[in-house]
């Protein structure tokens, strides 16, 4: 079957989002449910989940284990039935990009000039040497992962004609989107349960073999109620929204909170030389788009997401 015969069909799609409807944000998905809702649209299109439709308490309560006081107010969002990549972008998938377009990302060490090379002419390299390809693609700002997406994009309107006047259909998750998939309808600090435990995560000081040592490929650990791996630790991900100190204005129905001229982007999920404080659904941080003060992007990839019918 190739990938794209996947993609969910106009009776599977409506039936898909009724599930979702059904399922509700509080509902774990059995396996047979997290495969159901899984698709590949395009040959070069990572794999996707459908995420079902429901509501949640955004941010960390006050009691929780090393909350920062950016996590707060806690408060209530309404989120719409989308889709999420299933693991975070691959070195793999990156390089794909690179040799296709010559694109070219600024290095993110300026010092050392360590970072993906892009010459074009067919050739590209991923950063500190050859990466294994299943590891999460780092080293990269907010505006790679957009070129990426729009990259994404014409692809799969090569693939479905019928999306070729459509916007996107790929795009950065929102924030609150991000955290919702994390939780995967739990409300504990971390979709396993409140505390650190052992072999959940890759962060410093989760008890996997690749601890502040090394990065781990992207399907190295058990996926969460929602059908994704890899939303804690190994890698921070970008999101589309600006930063803000806390979430005194935010929106309530899932949208990003964008702004013009804005500087820095959050970013979720901590990363493998984070201590575990850093591991949980609601920990987030503000960096800046392409280098600076606020710079994140050396531990930084990111997964797409889609908005469903």
């Amino acid at each position: 079957m190739k990938p794209m015969d996947r993609m969910p069909r106009r009776g599977a799609t409506f039936a898909l989002l009724a599930l979702m409807a059904i399922a509700g944000a509080s509902a774990s998905l059995r396996a047979q449910e997290q495969k159901d809702r899984e698709f590949t649209e395009c040959e070069k299109c990572p794999v996707m989940v459908g995420i079902p439709a429901g509501a949640f308490l955004m941010g960390s309560p006050d009691n929780e284990p090393g909350r920062f006081d950016t996590e707060n107010p806690q408060h209530r969002v309404a989120i719409k039935a989308f889709a999420l990549s299933k693991f975070p972008v691959t070195s793999e998938q990156f390089l794909i990009f690179l040799r296709e377009t010559g694109y070219q990302p600024a290095p993110c060490n300026s010092i050392q000039r360590v970072g993906w090379k892009s010459p074009g002419r067919g050739y590209a390299y991923p950063p500190y040497g050859v990466e294994p390809p299943r590891w999460p693609a780092v080293c990269l700002d907010w505006e790679d992962a957009r070129a990426y997406i729009d990259w994404l994009n014409i692809q799969v309107k090569m693939a479905r004609p019928n999306l070729a006047n459509a916007p996107g259909p790929y795009r950065l998750p929102s924030e609150a989107e991000w955290e919702y998939a994390a939780r995967g309808g739990t409300a504990t600090a971390r979709w396993w349960g409140e505390a650190i435990g052992s072999g959940h995560a890759n962060c410093n000081g989760c008890g996997s073999k690749f601890d502040y040592r090394t990065l781990g490929d992207v399907d190295a650990f058990t996926v969460n109620p929602f059908g994704l791996t890899g939303v804690l630790g190994n890698a921070w991900q970008w999101t589309e929204d600006c930063w803000h100190d806390n979430y005194i204005g935010a929106p309530s129905n899932g949208s990003a909170w964008t702004e013009r001229n804005c500087r820095r982007h959050v970013v979720r999920g901590g990363s493998w030389n984070n201590v575990p404080v850093f591991i949980r659904s609601a920990t987030r941080s503000g960096s800046s788009p392409n280098g600076g003060e606020f710079d994140y992007s050396s531990l930084a990839g990111f997964r797409v997401a889609r908005n469903l019918p």
